[in-house]
């Protein structure tokens, strides 16, 4: 085969791509390879470019042995970051020349994936144990040294039932979760007064705001406020939102704000809601995680609080769905401000 036309095939791939000749040297390589590896590579030992063993062994048994493989290849990224690739390694002979054909898929996306559900799953797990823990153990006091002891199983049975909402809770959340995400796709298109949602929400945490020493506040535009959306994800989002202004708002004032404004990124006229607190604020470091399932500012305090650390992931998802955008703004010892923005057509 022609080294040129050899060479127009490589190039057509959309993978990176080089050969090595049987001599271990790169003998051809398509963009894709060069602006991994580098145009230095040409020429040289692939050892010298794919340093890692496993990747070296492939190659050897396929240029050497004439045995095909794979391997896992971690190529380091400029900004500290990592890209991982699966290098299949077959061989290639004619023309009186041998040598392999390898390609580097990119599998970190893949990847990226499998570790988000391990972590998940590690998540549930260890949500779930604690509850669990505490409650086998108040059953087998019950069942044996407790049997008849009544205020010590007034007692057992009341934290035993905290811990048993605690487990409902965080069932409820995933469920949620799971629905929202299996939608995200699709934009729903029914018509939801914003300001009505806002008004049904803070009516029905009177309870809590009361409890918490807590004043909500609605402000801004009047009147029927309409957006196209999901009225119970909505209802949730802001449920969600002042909940939690209320529990770390340290009982202060919480204001929620509704106004109007023209954003060219998000197809012109769009709707704010901001809901903001008093409280002690939140370290910008944890800003950027804070939509992260079960990631936590202050992992007992939320647990004290009935948090599932879920909330945000499930607000995050919701206003994705309605291609929105969910601004978190704070200042340690000034409060937080979380702005749901929503296309108003």
């Amino acid at each position: 085969m022609e080294d040129g036309f050899a060479k127009a095939m490589l190039e057509a791939l959309p993978q990176p791509a080089l050969f090595v000749a049987a001599d271990a040297r790169v003998g051809l390589m398509n963009a894709g390879a060069r602006r991994l590896l580098g145009e230095i590579a040409q020429g040289r030992h692939f050892a010298l470019s794919l340093r890692q063993p496993a990747a070296i062994a492939v190659i050897e048994a396929a240029v050497r042995d004439r045995v095909a493989g794979q391997a896992r290849v971690v190529v380091p990224g400029a900004a500290g970051g990592e890209t991982v690739f699966r290098l299949l390694a077959t061989p290639v002979a004619g023309d009186g020349r041998a040598g392999a054909l390898c390609l580097l898929d990119d599998i970190s996306e893949a990847e990226h994936v499998v570790e988000m559900r391990r972590d998940f799953v590690a998540n549930v797990s260890h949500e779930l144990r604690t509850p669990l823990t505490a409650l086998l153990g108040f059953i087998e006091t019950l069942q044996g040294a407790a049997r008849d002891d009544a205020a010590a199983r007034g007692r057992f049975l009341a934290i035993m039932s905290r811990e048993a909402e605690r487990m409902n809770r965080l069932v409820r959340d995933l469920l949620q979760l799971s629905q929202v995400e299996a939608t995200e796709r699709l934009r729903p298109g029914e018509p939801v007064d914003l300001r009505a949602c806002v008004t049904t929400v803070v009516a029905t945490l009177r309870n809590l705001a009361e409890a918490q020493g807590a004043k909500v506040t609605v402000e801004g535009l009047a009147g029927p406020v309409m957006v196209p959306g999901d009225p119970d994800q909505m209802v949730q989002v802001f449920q969600n939102l002042i909940e939690n202004a209320l529990k770390y708002g340290d009982g202060g004032k919480v204001h929620v704000t509704l106004s109007r404004d023209t954003v060219a990124v998000m197809g012109g006229s769009v709707i704010h809601v901001a809901v903001s607190d008093s409280g002690e604020g939140i370290d910008s470091l944890h800003l950027p995680r804070l939509t992260e399932r079960f990631y936590r500012v202050d992992s007992h305090r939320s647990r004290e609080q009935g948090g599932t650390g879920l909330g945000l992931a499930i607000v995050k998802h919701i206003v994705n769905r309605h291609r929105g955008r969910l601004r978190i703004e704070s200042v340690p010892g000034q409060g937080s401000t979380f702005t749901v923005t929503l296309p108003e057509h």
